[in-house]
């Protein structure tokens, strides 16, 4: 990966007739004779043996690992798409590539709404037995992240850098309890910085190592849709939540939904698709979160009546805006307090 001019697609195909060692041994001419051009043919015979020994250091930090498609812990899932890494740079737990996983991406600039389902969905399916995979973003990438973090699950961050940088900076904190208990993932060496081309490679190992995608916002034109599109091509399960046809940040998961992705509720509508993932005794019926609510939770709960309330009735009473009290209804319905209906009113169940 350190040979300029040499992407994946060129670099599995000298895998398909030599080992790294081989490519290394060969002459000029039998390099050339392979259709590399001169430029490439002169970084393979002459590397760059001061970076070689930057990212053995990197290499040899704890944490740090790397997995070529030869090594047994690289993930299945990722080595079945049309065009997969030939390394993985990992920072923290490797282990955690092999299991499953569910992406979650959206808008980097979503709505309160659409931060705090993202949360709650990341906190629902990590104890359903789910890994969260997402790409350290801002906005929802970042709010499934904390969502996974929060229930004490397990969460994998693709990046579009080297692992030696966190992007954005405002990330660090987020990145450092990621690698502390989860894992980042990245095939670019260290060193590498953001570039605009890096993210949809990145995309495609988001798509790539899990078992489904769940969009949660998005505009008609983004690069979560770019995601949900390599998703499919990978035969990935991909699921969106729907929203207000006024909403520009819906626009992209109604469009996803029209084109045949699943349209998604609650947690339930994506286990129903890939329980045999998990452990076959899960209640599906109870893997919403059931965490103590806090004290603006209660007393929002206590003004929804056992028949249909209107949001106006809640935003006078409890003297909070509109976009307050609608992430905390939904953070209430996810966890099974109140339930919407017709008209946008809701109605409490217990």
């Amino acid at each position: 990966m350190r040979v300029p001019g040499v992407g994946c697609r060129t670099y599995l195909k000298l895998l398909a007739t030599h080992t790294p060692e081989q490519v290394f041994a060969e002459s000029y001419q039998a390099l050339s004779a392979l259709g590399l051009k001169n430029s490439v043919v002169d970084a393979i015979r002459k590397p760059d043996w001061a970076v070689v020994e930057q990212d053995l250091a990197w290499l040899a930090q704890p944490n740090n690992s790397v997995l070529t498609l030869a090594d047994a812990g690289y993930p299945a899932q990722l080595q079945e798409i049309a065009d997969p890494p030939p390394l993985l740079f990992v920072r923290g737990k490797p282990e955690l590539l092999a299991l499953p996983q569910l992406a979650i991406v959206g808008s980097r600039n979503p709505s309160q709404l659409g931060k705090a389902t993202a949360f709650e969905f990341a906190k629902a399916l990590c104890q359903a037995g789910f890994v969260v995979t997402s790409g350290l973003a801002l906005g929802i990438d970042a709010a499934s992240h904390e969502g996974a973090l929060h229930a004490q699950g397990y969460t994998i961050a693709v990046a579009g850098t080297g692992l030696d940088r966190v992007y954005p900076a405002k990330h660090k904190d987020l990145a450092t309890q990621i690698v502390n208990t989860g894992a980042m993932v990245s095939e670019f060496p260290p060193g590498t910085t953001a570039m605009a081309n890096h993210f949809p490679r990145r995309n495609r190992i988001i798509s790539g190592l899990c078992q489904g995608l769940l969009v949660v916002e998005a505009a008609k034109q983004s690069g979560s849709l770019i995601t949900a599109r390599m998703a499919l091509e990978q035969n990935r399960e991909v699921f969106a939540i729907p929203g207000s046809i006024h909403n520009p940040l819906a626009r992209g998961c109604n469009a996803l939904i029209r084109q045949g992705a699943k349209l998604v509720e609650t947690t339930q509508d994506i286990l129903e698709e890939l329980h045999q993932y998990i452990q076959q005794d899960v209640n599906y019926s109870q893997v919403q979160p059931q965490t103590i609510l806090d004290l603006e939770q209660q007393t929002l709960l206590n003004l929804v009546m056992f028949s249909p309330t209107s949001i106006d009735n809640l935003v006078e009473n409890a003297g909070l805006s509109v976009e307050i009290i609608s992430s905390m209804l939904l953070i209430l319905e996810l966890q099974g307090y109140v339930e919407a209906t017709a008209g946008g009113f809701y109605t409490r169940i217990k």
